[in-house]
């Protein structure tokens, strides 16, 4: 939408003035006397210049916000309304108390906002690779319902989770990524120092060398020659893969791909079944209605095959089906999962089964993280025991042979 710089009187007189975002001049005003200002000029502009977004080589080093201080901002909110602090206050105590520069800027453009007579979640929206869209679906909700320092802290709790999901599965993989990179390195190494040496050696012998010989050599010699190609090939893979799965169809495609996959398929699924089942949990005990819950969480399960199987759930709610009906069609959900919605549908207890069924899935994705890197241990020392043949086959065999014939009969 397009933005527009205003001049305005407050009851007391004073002068106000403004950017605000609307679909004309029109809202602009209605939003200004709906906020109890008068307005005196509105006039076409365009987006405001945040501190800190001046040229592109700023933009490129400036710091970003962490999801830490997402969390932490939460928290702190939930503590400042409850205490009764004054939003307004609120916000400027955090913006100079914020380690984070850049989260200060974002605070500071909040509280602009709110001067020009925005409402919070609407600020916030400014901001949207910041703030979620279901961050700022539930801040609207409390702004409705005059429960926003609740609101808060669910967030906060529903941020630490995510969090914590992630830390998990950064643990578990690392290990596994450090031995995969370790074998690169050895390959690469390999077959650009040492098979050629050894192919130097070999053709002062004049001998015919063994299949697997040659193959390793063939390979050393394309690897020297044409890598500056091979590395042109692998960028251009690299980008045009995330190109793909930037279109609507190439991430639900990836999304589905990744349910698939072996081993880490199952944890994408029950970690993506956690968070669908606290944020509906979450949105339901905030009062959010059944219908745009199941959107607002659509949004926030990071996978676009599940978020599909979610939206087919809200459709079907809408023409007046039970939620039992619309996820058994889905075919997402295992039968334990199907029974604990049955009975939380039928006792009204949905949310409260819906965070026991979160609680679940998150339980099943920890004891699959901790027992990740014992499955793919196998997998890396049977493909490590495959180089290291190859290689000896390759390396060690002509030089056998030559031995064989070297030796006197």
């Amino acid at each position: 939408m397009p933005y527009f710089a205003y001049k305005a009187r407050n009851a007391r007189g004073e002068m106000l003035q403004g950017v605000l975002e609307s679909a004309d001049s029109g809202a602009v005003a209605d939003q200004l006397f709906n906020t109890g200002v008068t307005p005196i000029e509105i006039v076409a502009t365009r987006k405001p210049v945040v501190d800190g977004e001046g040229g592109w080589w700023s933009r490129l080093t400036e710091e970003k916000v962490r999801a830490i201080d997402v969390q932490l901002f939460s928290r702190q909110m939930y503590t400042l309304l409850k205490a009764g602090v004054p939003i307004m206050r609120g916000l400027a105590g955090l913006q100079e108390s914020a380690t984070s520069k850049a989260f200060s800027r974002v605070l500071k453009d909040i509280r602009e906002s709110l001067d020009s007579g925005r409402e919070l979640s609407a600020a916030m929206r400014r901001h949207p690779d910041i703030f979620s869209t279901f961050y700022l679906n539930m801040v609207r909700v409390g702004e409705a319902t005059g429960r926003l320092e609740e609101i808060f802290m669910r967030l906060f709790g529903h941020l630490e989770f995510e969090r914590d999901m992630r830390e998990r599965v950064r643990t578990a993989l690392r290990y596994p990524m450090f031995v995969v990179i370790a074998m690169t390195v050895a390959i690469i190494v390999i077959n650009v120092f040492v098979i050629p040496a050894f192919a130097k050696v070999y053709a002062g012998f004049k001998a015919d060398l063994p299949l697997m010989t040659r193959i390793l050599i063939n390979l050393s010699n394309f690897t020297i020659n044409y890598w500056p190609f091979m590395l042109a090939a692998v960028i251009a893979a690299a980008v045009g893969f995330k190109m793909y799965i930037a279109t609507p169809n190439g991430r639900y495609r990836w999304d589905k791909t990744k349910l698939r996959l072996p081993i880490v398929g199952d944890i994408v699924s029950k970690a993506t079944m956690a968070r669908f089942a606290r944020s509906f949990a979450l949105s339901s005990k905030s009062g959010v209605p059944i219908v745009q819950g199941l959107s607002v969480v659509s949004q926030t399960v990071d996978n676009s095959y599940i978020a599909s199987r979610i939206e087919q759930m809200r459709d079907g709610v809408e023409r007046g089906e039970s939620i039992l009906r619309t996820a058994v069609t889905t075919g997402v959900f295992t039968p334990v999962v199907l029974q604990m919605i049955a009975v939380g549908e039928e006792t009204g207890e949905l949310d409260s089964l819906m965070d026991e069924i979160g609680g679940m899935y998150e339980r099943e994705v920890d004891y699959e993280l901790k027992t990740l890197s014992s499955k793919i241990e196998p997998i890396l020392i049977m493909g490590l025991g495959i180089l290291v043949l190859i290689l000896a086959l390759g390396v060690f065999l002509p030089i056998w042979d030559l031995g064989k014939v070297a030796l006197p009969k």
